[in-house]
């Protein structure tokens, strides 16, 4: 577990996925660009936000304190790692 202050770099757009854990079947995503406050070299991250987080409006420069969980999946044979999100909360400006 990742736990920083992040800069918002650059978030897109929330979408709809299909969940097996998600009652209604399906559930909304966003993927928000993260780098640690530090630098200009400082460690940036790709994150997933989900469900009623996906819907937070996120600019570039907003900073946050936050939870990152780094996990791995398998899909037709090949692994894949996904950051998400577990924990937020955004400073105002």
């Amino acid at each position: 577990m990742i736990k920083s202050l992040f800069r918002v770099v650059k978030c897109g757009e929330p979408f709809t996925i299909k969940s097996e854990k998600s009652e209604s079947g399906q559930v909304q995503k966003k993927y928000i660009h993260l780098q640690e406050i530090g630098g200009k070299f400082s460690d940036q991250y790709v994150a997933t936000l989900l469900g009623k987080d996906a819907a937070c409006n996120f600019y570039p420069g907003d900073v946050l304190a936050a939870s990152l969980r780094a996990g791995v999946s398998e899909y037709n044979e090949k692994m894949y790692q996904d950051i998400l999100v577990v924990d937020f909360y955004k400073f105002n400006k």
